[in-house]
């Protein structure tokens, strides 16, 4: 659970969109649902630097929406990300509030169903993205879906550098979508080792499994080596194994196998988000 409000608020505060999976918000039983609590968190310090800050108010948030729609409709959560098969009622939720749905698609079939199930947006997730990720090339997935689209596409894969964020909206994106370098930062609920890996892995220590959760994705060869595996000799498993619950039988994605994009050789250090923000926007205007 590296995204919490702690980390959203930084990145909002430093101008970009910050997210985080409504999963993520975990209360127990019988306890006042804690995405309740994160989204009022955020939305109140939020409010407090756009007063202190009129002349450089924050970026709007966005939640990974998987769960607990009736919240994020309270809430009016103005960006929702979707993934996992487009759902006509959660991009109706999200509208009847005023937000906007992107959705999370790997290749141009898949980015059909989403906008004609009601997505105003797609982000694309190609080859080199962290967590559960596409095979396509950059190249040819925004081409495709550029053919036919002319709403936002944010792209995701490897955008860790302003150099790369430029690349993708020379491609044809509106915007990139990185994730990786963030797990780096002061304000990410991640274990420190899983930090310190970040910044001593490279493109070379990634590899692509869809064993952990049925869907295939990114990780870090290195927690997988730590959790008894060979990261190059893992077996393959399908959707329908898909269990992201405490009775898994495998070693649990995302707590125990570290998620983790390609683009992560350029994350030297640990520190602040809004450092990571600064160092893409001077990449970027460079």
């Amino acid at each position: 659970i590296i995204s919490v409000p702690e980390l959203v608020i930084a990145q909002c505060k430093a101008g970009i969109v910050g997210s985080f999976p409504a999963l993520n918000a975990r209360e127990s039983e019988g306890e006042h649902p804690l995405l309740d609590t994160w989204l009022t968190e955020i939305k109140e310090e939020l409010d407090r630097h756009n007063q202190a800050n009129p002349d450089r108010p924050a970026a709007p948030y966005a939640v990974n929406q998987i769960v607990h729609l009736e919240i994020c409709v309270k809430h009016e959560v103005p960006i929702w990300i979707t993934s996992l098969g487009a759902r006509v009622e959660v991009n109706e939720a999200a509208h009847s509030c005023g937000g906007i749905v992107l959705h999370d698609i790997i290749n141009n079939r898949f980015a059909h169903k989403a906008v004609e199930k009601g997505a105003d947006g797609l982000v694309a997730v190609a080859a080199g993205a962290g967590g559960h990720a596409g095979q396509q090339s950059p190249f040819a997935l925004v081409r495709e879906i550029r053919e036919w689209f002319d709403g936002p596409i944010a792209l995701s894969g490897a955008i860790a550098t302003g150099e790369s964020l430029l690349a993708a909206r020379a491609l044809g994106a509106d915007l990139g979508y990185t994730g990786s370098p963030f797990i780096a930062t002061d304000e990410a609920n991640a274990d420190r080792a899983y930090k310190d890996m970040i910044v001593d892995s490279g493109a070379e220590d990634i590899v692509y499994s869809s064993l952990f959760t049925g869907v295939w994705g990114n990780y870090l060869k290195g927690s997988v080596s730590a959790a008894g595996m060979d990261p190059d000799n893992l077996p393959q498993a399908d959707a329908s194994s898909m269990n992201f619950g405490t009775d898994r039988e495998k070693p649990k994605a995302w707590k125990t196998i570290w998620g983790s994009g390609q683009g992560i050789g350029a994350i030297k250090s640990v520190g602040p988000a809004g450092a990571i923000v600064d160092r893409m926007e001077a990449g970027y205007l460079a």
